[in-house]
């Protein structure tokens, strides 16, 4: 029998079946980090809400962890949770909900299989809910639906399924519909079993698991009248009217699966955790950098999508969060980086269940391993054993804040110079180097400028070089080439377009805004401009 590593192909592909990697997104405030806690609360990883630190009325949130995103009351980093449910293996990756960090998002979107979209009743399709959506099409990832707070005043169950399909151009199908208006929550109905009501009741503060209590259909006419008998009508209107559930459709993106309820009060979450189960895709095919895919049994494969450093301050060290994309990782394994050819052994691997972390010698297709002290890997990078692979590369958001960074006390060069690349390495900041300041004065360069607080925050006090930040006037920045750099240089026009170089040795120009671009354009039409991804589409 063939072998991937010591273990046979058919029980990492049946391990790989048992997986299931998703992530959790949304606009900022709409409950994201509540929702990661009440599903690990559900799947019983963890006895009460709140298992951290202080959120609110609650005791905190397991996935966030940095000290500034406990100061700030939101996460500003994505966190990996890995738990058991239904014999399965579940691994939620909670991901930052501002914009300002939706490039550690799209990354986190590149290492999951499926994602669940929370939308606030109140407010229902938000900007970054949008923007977030458009990713998950673009990268092929299927999207449950999870429409949040039903326990608060909000919109109308229909026009949030109207706006879901006219604004993101895909199909919503129920599969729990409320009873009762938002704000008056009396129960659930599912889709596939109308004749009983699931009821709830709240536990203070959602510490625990709401008591569910199911009552048939008549005891549910007689005590919620009204309620009950105009969610069934809404629910038949909106089937009868719709192509109804299919899993391969579900899977190519043209419909999503909705789910009512109310994270805080943990009113909902069980179908929503079952549903993850029992429709999210298990671990598949990856496509390849040069074409063709790497099959789920062929030898170890994964990629790197985020790095992050000093979420144990006692020991200063740094996390590679790795994706195993094929075969079987195994603690102490011999891996090759793709980018350099060359090969390292993993001594020092765990899973991480926010900060806590435990020591894996297994990991399978969908599992995400952290790999502690992997100072040569950069996000993006892919590991593997056996046949050369290599996926494709994680693109950079466009930036369009910019800011010199410089020591406060010189003396501190070396720390500075040690965190700047650091927090480039991990992704944090995009740095930039032009002739004009050298490095000795890199740019920064953000999507949004709560990046320039994390840095600020980081290299005070991790690096111990707190540092200034002088902001720059650029707006726009394109990817240019050896005759652009020549073309910048000789024109020197007064709006100061400058050469900036990033450490993968990609060229960016920057331009004040898109007058002064589209100037230079008309008097350099055969200069390479090219558009990063976009923040604004």
């Amino acid at each position: 029998m063939s072998t991937v590593q010591s273990v046979p192909v058919p029980q990492v592909l049946l391990e790989a079946g048992r997986r299931r990697t998703f992530a959790v997104i949304s606009h900022p405030d709409a409950g994201k980090s509540t929702l990661t806690e009440a599903l690990a609360l559900h799947a019983r990883a963890i006895t009460s809400a709140g298992a951290v630190h202080a959120k609110g009325d609650r005791r905190g949130v397991t996935s966030d962890w940095m000290e500034l995103e406990r100061e700030r009351g939101i996460s500003v980093t994505s966190a990996a949770l890995q738990f058991g449910y239904r014999d399965h293996v579940m691994n939620l990756v909670d991901t930052p909900g501002h914009a300002d960090f939706s490039e550690d998002t799209y990354r986190v979107l590149a290492a999951v299989d499926c994602a669940i979209m929370l939308v606030d009743a109140a407010k229902g399709l938000e900007e970054q809910t949008r923007k977030l959506f458009a990713v998950c099409r673009h990268r092929g990832v299927p999207v449950i639906t999870f429409i949040n707070k039903w326990d608060r005043r909000g919109r109308d169950a229909l026009t949030l399924l109207e706006d879901i399909e006219t604004h993101l151009g895909i199909t919503p199908v129920p599969v729990v519909w409320p009873v009762g208006n938002a704000g008056n929550l009396r129960g659930l109905v599912e889709a596939g079993n109308t004749e009983q009501m699931l009821r709830y009741t709240k536990v203070p503060a959602g510490t625990h698991a709401a008591l569910e209590e199911q009552l048939t259909s008549e005891k549910a006419a007689e005590q919620e009248g009204e309620a009950w008998t105009t969610a069934l009508e809404e629910l038949e209107l909106v089937l009868s009217s719709g192509p109804g559930y299919d899993q391969e459709a579900f899977e190519a993106g043209k419909i999503s699966p909705v789910f009512f309820g109310a994270a805080l009060t943990n009113i909902g979450v069980k179908p929503l955790l079952d549903a993850v189960v029992d429709l999210a895709p298990a671990p598949g095919p990856r496509p390849l950098a040069k074409g063709g895919s790497r099959e789920v049994g062929e030898e170890f494969s994964g990629l790197v999508f985020k790095i992050q450093a000093n979420m144990d301050p006692a020991h200063r060290d740094r996390i590679a969060f790795v994706r195993v994309c094929s075969g079987v990782f195994e603690r102490g394994m011999h891996v090759t980086r793709a980018a350099s050819g060359r090969s390292f052994a993993t001594k020092y691997a765990h899973t991480v269940f926010g900060a806590e972390r435990t020591v894996v010698d297994t990991a399978y297709p969908g599992d995400v391993v952290g790999l502690i002290n992997a100072s040569a890997l950069r996000v993006g990078d892919t590991l593997y054993t056996g046949k050369k692979t290599e996926f494709p590369p994680l693109p950079a958001f466009a930036p369009e804040y910019f800011a010199v960074a410089r020591p406060k006390d010189i003396s501190r060069s070396k720390q500075f110079r040690k965190g700047v690349a650091q927090l480039d390495e991990e992704g944090v900041i995009q740095v930039l180097v032009s002739d004009r300041r050298g490095d000795q004065a890199p740019v920064m360069a953000a999507v949004g400028p709560m990046q320039f607080d994390v840095i600020l925050h980081r290299m005070e006090h991790e690096f111990s070089s707190p540092i200034a930040l002088d902001q720059l006037s650029y707006r726009l920045a394109r990817i240019t080439d050896a005759d652009g750099a020549a073309a910048l240089a000789k024109a020197r026009l007064t709006n100061g377009e400058v050469l900036t170089r990033r450490s993968d040795d990609v060229l960016l120009a920057l331009f004040a805004d898109k007058w002064h671009l589209n100037a230079f354009q008309r008097a350099q039409p055969d200069v390479l401009l090219q558009p990063l991804i976009a923040t604004a589409d």
